[in-house]
Formats: structure tokens, sequence, C-alpha cells
């Protein structure tokens, strides 16, 4: 028997198979297949799989006339579930395109319409998975690698054919549990999920989720599929597939039926995930989440507990404190702020009592009661309540005021910096930094206030300035600066730049709120300004913070009398100055620019700003002609390798200007040569060396001066960009009659003038620093000279003295001479009745000047 088994011809049974007179042969066509099924009951080998594949699809063909054949079909099924078997270790590769179609011809069957025949398909797809070995192997053969199966059928697109005939078993719940644990399996791998979504997947799962089903295996098998396409594909194209109404309907019904009828663990489970679907949808603007009732179903149910009068829908709904539960809430939270960026559901969150039901955890916390959240939960939900409500309240100021919401914040943060006993969890993302502290309750709260108050709403600042906001806030600023020093954490840093931007948004344009802010204000903001550079390369927010500081000193302190004196008194300005010179960021030398002009308005900031000194005694004016030069050359102006000008017809114009065309724009809409000023620092350095003076600026080389020359002509410059630009446009679309040609000829030649001038001013500033260079070469090569010389004379002194004490000859000679000289010194007229004294010291036989020792005559009485 086992030599007839293994003699069997695949080719004869097909032949077999395929007779037309096969009626009449079906006993044996039976027993054929009975004799393969035998044959092969340890595994296919992959050279014989096509053939065995050909004999199921003629098998399935018979199926529709005789239902015989269903057993042999179902068993031949079964052995392309086994591992397949190889000959040579090239086979898996040889024989990978006729096996990837063999497998996709599984797929295929799922057309016979026997429930037997699609549960075994299924349940062959899902040995795949199966990484049991065989038995027992034929001789000279071994099992495939685990994988190969798998991979085959990511080739063959079984995944996609799979999908496709879940409309085939729509109305079999047996059949379409089966396919959906097939697909399951199938959906682990990211190349299957692909060929899923071409078949539509995501929608197809998601209407059959209401499906009636007393297991419960439709929903968790269809959820978890749901999710792995979430994970192996694109997002955005799950969510689009979903987005239909029929698709949010059905998520809104398993979601309310889970919600109210689902006790078991892992029903709360599957909520929660059908939940984050449902969040994933809602940030879709196209999802119908609000049409379908759905958005308005979670906004109850997130207020739900916080609400004292419960909403209609929810009734008989029963929360525990379980952790599902917990994770639910936070969720709902979640929820919130999603619908929050949908213009359309504010409406919803309006008439829905959401503002009060994130009040309800603007509290100091408290010790939880009995079966409440534990003191991390209550915190975490806490937090995350906060969280949203810095998104929701900026949506619904009236809800927001109304509820006294700026009272609430500001006793909670009064509360925050208290020295009530609080220990915080921080074990959570909203609680990082928070362990054992306040810190993350004050940033929660603060970015409330920060959202509402970044609307500049006269009522909402108005009322929190009645209650004395500002005050508070310094306190808080103080209260996180110092604790800054201690040890300084992104967190903190982030608490000070959101207090700076309250206050700044709070003060501005308001003299009286500046005058409340002045002098402890100034004390405060002085610190940031000293701030070492190095500190903005740390990664932690220095940048933020000092960014928010020149703001609040933009906001709060310019424009009153009181705080600007109190600034100058505390050296603000050197302070600045100091911060402009250190600093390489850009931006910020911007804005601290900015403010520099603005103090100018005050009569005192002058004498301020041209008594500083930098290092090297580098003064003001020499500062703001380096950031001239720097700032022309980023934006490519053309200087000669002196910096004098180069373009007489535009002398300051960037790279980016010369490359633009010249485009007709209406009056209303400002020109490239306009939108340059506010684009680059030129016009601010112009505006502090206004105020400086052009003349008797200290400390400046020739070639600042050759800058200065430019700078001082700044407008005269920008106003022929101007003409320029009105003259182009002009000739584009009109031609100027003879007098207006004229007068735009004269204007343009001006301006070239102009250049002109100033490039004859600089070449003169270098002539004269080129002939003042040449004379101090003169005076210091005529004092070289006199150096070399007296060094001459020196070296010749002291080789006569060699020559006096070793040649007799000569000292004689040089004494003969010196007495000589001595001699022709002395006057002719004799002094009368004067006493003569002789200079000669007897016995000296030197020629050099005598030493100290002198013999004095005493002199007669008489005299």
């Amino acid at each position: 028997q086992d030599t007839q088994l293994r003699s069997v011809d695949l080719n004869h049974v097909i032949k077999l198979l395929e007779d037309s007179d096969s009626v009449n042969l079906e006993e044996e066509q039976l027993k054929t297949l009975k004799k393969v099924v035998k044959r092969f009951e340890n595994g296919l080998p992959l050279k014989d799989l096509s053939q065995v594949i050909e004999i199921l699809n003629l098998c399935a063909e018979k199926m529709n006339e005789q239902e015989a054949f269903t057993e042999p079909l179902c068993e031949l099924i079964k052995l392309c579930g086994l591992p397949f078997q190889k000959n040579k270790f090239s086979d898996e590769v040889s024989y990978s395109v006729a096996v990837s179609k063999s497998i996709a011809q599984l797929g295929y069957l799922m057309r016979v319409p026997s429930s037997e025949v699609r549960i075994q398909i299924c349940k062959c797809v899902v040995s795949f998975y199966n990484t049991e070995l065989p038995r027992k192997l034929f001789s000279g053969y071994q099992p495939t690698s685990a994988n190969y199966k798998i991979q085959m059928a990511e080739l063959g697109g079984l995944a996609e054919t799979l999908v496709l005939s879940l409309a085939l078993v729509e109305n079999q719940l047996t059949e379409k549990l089966w396919v959906l644990k097939a697909l399951q399996h199938l959906s682990s791998s990211g190349v299957n999920c692909r060929l899923m979504m071409k078949a539509q997947a995501a929608s197809r799962l998601c209407l059959y989720l209401n499906g009636v089903d007393p297991s419960g295996q439709l929903v968790f098998r269809s959820s978890e599929i749901l999710w792995n396409l979430l994970e192996n594909t694109s997002k955005e194209e799950v969510v689009n597939q979903l987005s239909s109404l029929e698709c949010v309907h059905a998520l809104k019904e398993v979601f309310v039926d889970l919600l109210m009828h689902g006790f078991r663990h892992c029903d709360r489970q599957l909520r929660n995930d059908l939940l984050v679907i449902a969040t994933l949808l809602a940030e879709n603007p196209a999802a119908p989440m609000i049409e379908s009732g759905f958005a308005k179903l979670l906004i109850v149910l997130a207020t739900f507990t916080e609400v004292k009068i419960p909403n209609p829908s929810v009734k008989g709904l029963k929360l525990t404190y379980s952790y599902e539960d917990f994770e639910l809430k936070k969720l709902l939270f979640n929820v919130i702020g999603v619908l929050s960026k949908d213009p359309c559901a504010v409406q919803l969150l309006g008439e829905n009592d959401v503002m009060p039901a994130l009040l309800y955890y603007v509290k100091p916390n408290q010790k939880p009661g009995f079966q409440d959240w534990s003191a991390a939960q209550y915190e975490e939900l806490q937090l995350h309540a906060i969280a949203i409500l810095a998104s929701v309240a900026p949506l619904l100021v009236d809800k927001y005021l109304s509820c006294q919401a700026n009272t609430l914040l500001l006793v909670f943060l009064e509360w925050c910096i208290g020295q009530d006993p609080f220990f915080g969890q921080g074990n959570s993302f909203h609680g990082t930094g928070g362990r054992g502290n306040k810190l993350a309750q004050m940033r929660y709260s603060l970015r409330v206030l920060r959202s509402v108050v970044s609307l500049y709403d006269d009522a909402v600042n108005l009322n929190l300035c009645d209650q004395g906001a500002i005050s508070q806030l310094l306190d808080i600023l103080k209260y996180a600066a110092n604790k800054s020093k201690e040890k300084e954490d992104a967190i903190l840093l982030e608490i000070q730049a959101d207090i700076l931007f309250l206050l700044s948004a709070l003060c501005e344009n308001d003299l009286h709120r500046k005058e409340l802010f002045s002098y402890e204000g100034v004390d405060i903001l002085i610190p940031f300004i000293q701030m070492d550079p190095k500190k903005l390369y740390s990664g932690l927010g220095h940048n933020c913070l000092l960014l928010s500081a020149l703001d609040c000193l933009w906001s709060c302190v310019i424009g009153c009398y009181i705080a600007e004196d109190y600034f100058l008194e505390k050296q603000g300005i050197f302070l600045l100055l100091d911060l402009l010179a250190e600093l390489k960021q850009k931006n910020l030398c911007n804005i601290i620019l900015g403010v520099l002009v603005e103090f100018c308005d005050n009569p005192k900031t002058a004498s301020h700003i041209s008594t500083w000194r930098g290092e090297k005694d580098q003064t003001a004016a020499n500062l703001l002609i380096q950031l001239w030069r720097q700032e022309e050359l980023e934006l490519g102006v053309k200087r000669d390798r002196y910096g004098r000008i180069v373009d007489m017809k535009r002398p300051i114009a960037s790279s980016f200007q010369k490359q633009q065309e010249v485009i007709p724009m209406p009056a209303n809409c400002p020109s490239f040569a306009i939108m340059e000023i506010s684009e680059n620092i030129r016009a601010k350095l112009y505006s502090l060396l206004c105020k400086l003076g052009f003349e008797n600026l200290p400390g400046l080389s020739a070639k600042d001066f050759v800058t200065l020359a430019i700078i001082r002509r700044y407008i005269d410059f920008k106003v022929g960009e101007v003409w320029s630009e009105l003259c182009a446009e002009l000739k584009e679309e009109f031609r100027p009659v003879a007098s207006d040609e004229e007068a735009l000829k004269v204007i343009s030649e001006m301006s070239e003038d102009t250049g002109r001038m100033t490039a004859a001013l600089q070449t003169e500033v270098l002539e004269s620093q080129h002939h003042q260079e040449i004379q101090e070469e003169q005076k210091t090569y005529t004092k070289i000279q006199a150096i070399h010389k007296q060094r001459e004379i020196v070296n010749k002194s002291w080789e006569n003295f060699l020559t006096r004490t070793s040649n007799y000859e000569a000292l004689k000679k040089a004494k003969r001479l010196q007495e000589k000289s001595v001699e022709a010194s002395r006057s002719k007229s004799k002094i009368q009745n004067g006493a003569v004294h002789s200079t000669d010291i007897k016995g000296l036989s030197t020629t050099i000047g005598s030493g100290r020792l002198v013999t004095v005559k005493s002199t007669p009485p008489q005299l």
C-alpha cells in the first residue's frame, strides 16, 4: 500500500478530475483524492504545490453539483496548513512565485458556498502562524522556515482577498468570526495591513461592529484589527475610511452598549479602546461626530460626575473607581480638548456645562474620601482638567467670567505658593516635575490665564487687575525665581516666562498698571537681563525666558516715566548694551535695539548710552556700527574692501532686493523697499545713532567713520529706493508725460548724486586717515633715527673709553685734550680780590669726570 501511495501521479489525478464524463467516475475520483490526502499527510512538497492547488480548484468546481467533494476539498485545504517540504535549500526562492500564487488561490476559494470550506480556509491561514514542526518528514525533505508561508501570503495578497470575502459571509456569524480571526493574524504585518486598506478594510470592519454576537468576539476581533491598521499604516487613511456617517453611528452604538452593559474587565478595556478610535475621528474635521450625536454624548459623559444635574441621555449610568473607569475619565477629558479645536463644537461645549465641570478641579487638593479616587489619580485628573481648561476657556469667555474663573485661579495660585503641606505625586504626563511640590498645578493654572489674557479681552483683563493680579503675579514670579536659583529646570523657566507674558499683556497701554508694576517689577526684571548668554544654549528654555523678559520690559516699563527712571537708576541701559554686545542671536538683538530706541524718548537715556563702555573700552557708537556692518554682510549689500559704496544708484539695497522683478502693486501694499525696513535692524541702528548724534562720537576708527557716512544718509538712500521702484512700476504700465519724466529723472539724479557725495566723503576720510598714518609713520621713523644716533654716540664713547684704558699714549693725549678743554672753559676776566681755587686733583691720572671726592679750601673771612 505504501508503494501504491508513493506512486500517486498528480497529473493523472488532474486528468481524472477534468474528464468530461466525470459523473460516472465520482467514486474513483473520490478514492484517488483520498490517496492524495494520505500521500501528503505530513506536508506538501514545494514542487507539487501548484498541482495540488489545481486539484483544489477542480474539486471546488465539482462541489456545485456533487457535495461529496466537500470532505476531500477540506482535507486538501488542511494539508496547505502544514509546513511545506523542501528538497533543497534553494527551493524556497526557486518556488516563491508559484507558492505565492498558490496561497493566493486559497483566498479565492472563499467563493465556494460552503461553510465547512470557508472555515477550513481560515483555519489554514491561522495555522501559518503555528510554529510546530510536523511529526514525520519525507525522506530527503525538511520543512520550510517558520515565516516562509507568512511571507508568501504577503506576496500573494491573501489579506486583501480575505477582506473582500467578508461580503460573502456577512450573514453567517461563525464564518465571519473565522475570517476576522484570520485577518487578526494577518494584520500583524505592515504589508498585509496596506493590502487590507486597499480593500477598504477599516470601513468594512467598523460597519460590522454592531452586529449581533452573544460571544462578543465580533467587536473584540474587529477592534483589534482596526488597532493594527492604525499602527501599521497611515493613520490619516484609516481615519478617512472611518469618517462616514454609517461608521460613526456603528462606533457610537457599540460604545454605548459597552458603556451601559459591559461589566466585565475586558468589556471596559474594549470600551476604552473604541473611545481612543473615536478621539482620532474627532480630530478629523470631515468626520460627522456632531451630526451623529456622538460628540454631544462624549461631552456629557466627560462632565457626568462633576455636574450636579445629570443629563437624561446617561440616566442609569454608574461609574466605579476602577482603573479602567479612571482611564475612561482621562480619555473623555482628552476628547473635550480635541473637540475644542473644532469651531462647530464650541456651542456644544457651552451648552453642556463643560466650563463648571473643569473648574471643579481648580481648588486645593484635599484628602480623597472613602471609595474615591486615590491621591495620585485625583491629582492626575486635576492637572488634566486644568490643561484642557486652557484650550476651552478662550472659546467660552462669557462662561469663564460668569463662573468667576479668574477668582478661582488666583486663589488656587495663592495656594500653590503657600506653606500648606502638600506632596505632589508627579507620576503622569501633566505631573512632570511636580513630585513633592505644587509646580505642576502652578504651571497649568498659569497656562489657563495665559490663554485667556492673550485674547486681550478688556473684561477679562480688567477683572484680573481689579483682584490684584499684578501684585500677585509679581509675588509668584519672585517665588519661582528663588526656586530657580536652587535648581534650574524647564518647568520653572516656563512658569517665569508665562508670568512675564501675563504682566506684559496686562500692563500694555495702561499707565496705571505700569505704575503698579514699576519699582518691584523692575527689581525682578534686572536679574533676567543680567542672564549669562551661555545659558541660552542650554536647551532648558532660557532663550524664551529672556525674550519674555525683554517683552515685559517693553510693555511694562517703557511709557511710564517713574518705571523708566528707576530702570535707568538701576543701570538698566548698561545691562542692555552688555547683553547686545555679547549676544549672537539676531532675533534677540532686534528686540534689544527696539527697546533702546523706545527708551531714547526719555531724555536721560542718551547720556547713559554715551557713557557705556564694553570690553576693551568699546563705545556704544562703535558697537552699533559693527552691528550695521554685520547686518549688511548678511544682507549681501555690495561694498568695496574699504567699506565704501559700490552701487551709486542703490547704495543700501540687499542682494534679495536686487533679484526681485518689478511688480506693480496697489497703493495700500508696501513695496520691497518698505518691507525691508522691518525685516532687518538697520532702521533701529539709524534711529539710535540719530539720538546719539553723528558728531564727536568717541572710540571710532576710520573704518567706522566710512560706515557712519552711509548710516547718516540712510533715510535719503531709502527714499531714493522708493522713487526707483515707483519709476520702474510707472514704466511697466504707463508712459509718463515729458514734465513728469523730467521730474523723475531729476529725482533719480539727486539720489545718485547723494551716493556719489557719500562715496567722496568716504574717500576723503580714508585719505585723511592715510595722511595721518604717513605722518605718524614719519614721526615714528624720526624717533627711531634719534634712538639709533644716541646708540651710536654711546657706542663711540665706550670705544674711546676702552682705548684710553688699553693705550697709555691715547690716555695722555686724552688728558691733554681734557686740560685744554677745561682751560678754555674758564673765564678770561679775573675776579678782583677773589680767591682762586684749583680744580685739579693732584695725582689723578684719569680722563673721565672726577668722583664725588672734592677738597675745598676755606674762604678768607673778608670774603
